[in-house]
This record gives C-alpha cells, structure tokens and sequence, in this order.
C-alpha cells in the first residue's frame, strides 16, 4: 500500500475505535500500534523505541507547562466563584432589556472564557450559574440552553484557548500572538451571538422577557467586582505577547492572581484550593494521553510519508485554493461529530498544516497564513461542539436544565449556527480579522 493509503486505513480504524465509545486517547494509540505493527510487518521494536521517544520528548517539552497552569487558572475561578461574579456584572446593566438576561449570559461565557480556555468548563459553570435565573425570569428552555451551549464554545475561542496552545505547539508558532489573534474573532462571536438573541426575541417576544431595571449604584457596585479579573486577563495577555513573561511564567502568575483573587473574596477555601488541584491533575493528565496517542500515530503517519505525499498532490492537482480550503473544514465538521476539539487539532494538523502552508492565499506571508489558519480551524472545531445531534456542550446544558429536550435545544441552536457560518466566511475572505491585530501591537 502507499503511504496514503496507509494513512487512510489508519483513519477507518480510529473511527471504528471511536464509534464503539474508545477513550480518544486510546483510540488513537490502538491505530498507531496497527499501523506500526504493520510497517514493522509484526516486529513490535521500532514501536518500543519510537513510544519510548516520543513519550520523554512529550512530557520533557517546557512549552506544554503552560497548559497546567492555565488549567489551574480556571478551576480556580470555577471554585472561587467567579462566574456568578461575571453574571451579575453582565446582567445588571442590560438584564432589564427583551432578551438581556440571554446576551448577559453569552457575555459572561465569553469573560469566563477569557480565564478558563475551556469551552465544557464554561458551559458547566455558566449553565449552573445563568439556568436558574433564566427560569426565574421565564425565559423559554430552548432560548435559554440554546444560548449556554453556544456561548460555552467562546471558552475556546477567547485566550487563553488550550487548543490554540497545542496549535502553536505543533507549527512552532507564537503563543502570544495566537492569543491576540484570537482576541477580534472572539468579539465577533460573542457580537453575533447577541445578535442572534436579539433578532430570537423579536420574532417570539415571549421567549426572553423584559425584567425590572436594577438600581444604578448596585450594578456599579457589580461592575468594581469582576475588575481585577479583567486586570489578570490583560496582564497575561500583554506580558506574554510584549515578552515581559513567557507564556509559562505568565500562565503561572494568572493562577496565582486567580487564586488570591477568589480567596480575598471568599469563594475559595481550603476545599476549593484541594478540588482546583485535583481538578487540575485529571484534565491535565487526560490532555497529556491524548497527546502521547496523537504523537504516536502522527510520528506512524509521517514515516508512510502520508502528509507530504498528500500535500504534494494537492498542490500538483492545482485546485483552488478557497476550494482546499472549504474541503478542510467540512472534514473538521464532519470530525466534530464523533471527537473532541483537542484530538482535532492534534490529529489534524500535522496533516492539513502543510497543505495550507503550500497554497497561496491572497498573497498573504507563511506567518499570516499560519494564524490565520489558526483562527479559522478553531472556530470550526468551536462548532462541533454545538452541532446536532452529539455536540458535547448540548448534552451538558440540556442535563443541567432537565427539562428541555434535546430537540428543542438543537432547534434554537440552529441559529446560533448560522452566526458561526457566517463570521467563518468573513474571516475567510478577509484574513486581516484574524492577524490584523498582531501587526497592530508588533
């Protein structure tokens, strides 16, 4: 067999492996070994010298000490309380509007995402926070956890984005201007989501109600509150990107800040410390297995030569660039039905990478197009988390709620979906959103 084709039978045994509920990380670990195995023709010690690389060259790399640490960055504002903080702040200026209870939600989402990177953290925590009060306030079930499921994804796509890191990771890009990157793409988002409430809301007026405006001095006194939480985010994102800190040492100060922050505050005690630890530990050890399986089988991949030779003949076939482009990220939209936006990246990019790397876009230059690239995968991979019938932030709201079906949900996120479509054209045609404010602060 070639080496494409090799790689395609890999391909067929991860999904089978996936369909009948395989960890991803193992999953990808299984097609590795087949596809050593059959490199090897059955002699498994290219296998146990290649394995035994790649996992101390993995574990060893500095870089990947960021992800912790912005994990503990989080879970401590996830256990300190931080999200109710946000939501009160969102919702006392504009929860009065038709709607405004909805587009406080997604704000919060988006500002919770800002310390968390992660989008099912944020759709757990913002869904527990902003349900109940939605329901309060007679918002209908759909509108409500259609509006937490889509505003979970900004947890991604908002810095710091642990996906973006693994990103940066494997194309040997800047952490730091990722995180900028991302910054327009993520307000466009969190805008249109807005946007969408409030179009939802004046077609079904009943759908999202207005509510009595709270006193001016007690939404001030809400906004003072959530300020040194904008004051860390600001302080990790400018120190990494104007190298004051690399991203390690300023992922290290933001969990320290977060820390202290929801300690003075009182939502953090020494059983919330104990829980963002352990919390810390399990995602970080699931993220670094995951890693271990996507090296494996991308270091399998690369000895048929599949990505190069796939690479080779794309540019050889001289298709349109925009059409490469298009067939790439229906594949991440067919991927998002049955992996998550970690293994995405993971198994994806060094394949696709490049490809897009090969092509000419608009003229634009190998570092623009690497973050431009960046920028628009994630926001594709941010999409398979909402995508009916098995994205991962439906199932979470719609547990939580308890009481809207999953039809009723998938019915209302639709558009929420099109907001996606339409921004992913946008920054697609006009790359500048997505690196222009890197050259802004160069």
């Amino acid at each position: 067999m070639s080496g494409v084709e090799m790689g395609i039978v890999g391909f067929l045994i991860l999904l089978t492996l996936l369909l009948i509920r395989i960890h991803i990380g193992i999953a990808m670990f299984l097609a590795a070994v087949g596809l050593y195995l059959y490199l090897g023709q059955g002699d498994a010690s290219m296998l146990m010298f290649t394995l035994n690389g790649l996992v101390y060259a993995r574990l060893s790399n500095y870089d990947l000490a960021v992800i912790p640490f912005f994990i503990l960055m989080g879970q401590f504002a996830l256990n300190g309380g931080m999200s109710k903080a946000l939501f009160k702040a969102a919702s006392s200026f504009i929860g009065h509007w038709r709607g405004g209870l909805a587009m406080a939600a997604i704000g919060s989402c988006a500002a919770f995402g800002a310390i968390c990177g992660s989008s099912l953290a944020t759709a757990a925590t913002m869904g527990q926070v902003a349900l109940p009060e939605l329901k309060k306030r007679k918002y209908s079930g759909a509108l409500s956890t259609a509006t937490l499921a889509a505003g979970g994804t900004l947890g991604i796509l908002i810095p710091p984005s642990v996906p973006l890191i693994i990103y940066a990771v494997l194309t040997q890009e800047s952490i730091g201007k990722l995180f900028v990157a991302a910054i327009i793409p993520g307000l466009l988002a969190m805008l249109g989501y807005v946007l969408v409430v409030k179009i939802l809301v004046s077609i079904n007026p009943d759908a999202g109600p207005t509510a009595q405006k709270m006193p001016f001095k007690e939404a001030l006194k809400s906004q003072f509150q959530v300020i040194p939480i904008f004051i860390v985010f600001l302080i990790v994102i400018i120190s990494i990107y104007a190298g004051w800190a690399n991203p390690t040492e300023s992922a290290s100060i933001g969990a320290a800040a977060c820390g202290i922050i929801a300690w003075l505050n009182g939502g953090l005690n020494w059983r919330g410390v104990l829980d963002s630890i352990l919390g810390t530990a399990t995602t970080t050890a699931m993220i670094f297995m995951v890693l271990i399986g996507a090296d494996l089988l991308n270091s399998g991949l690369a000895i048929t030569q599949m990505p190069n030779q796939l690479a080779a003949w794309v540019v050889e076939q001289q298709f349109p660039p925009l059409l490469v482009l298009l067939t790439i990220l229906l594949i991440y939209l067919f991927l998002g039905c049955v992996m998550d936006s970690l293994a995405m990246i993971l198994l994806t990019i060094p394949i696709f990478y490049p490809i897009i790397m090969g092509l000419d876009f608009w003229g634009l230059g190998a570092q623009d197009k690497s973050i431009w690239f960046g920028i628009l995968a994630l926001m594709v991979v941010e999409i398979g988390l909402v995508t009916p019938p098995v994205g991962m932030n439906l199932f979470i709201i719609n547990k939580i709620d308890g009481e809207t079906s999953l039809g009723q949900t998938s019915k209302w996120i639709m558009a929420f979906l099109l907001s996606d479509f339409m921004r992913i054209a946008l920054v697609t045609v006009v790359p500048v959103l997505a690196y222009g404010l890197v050259h802004v602060f160069e």
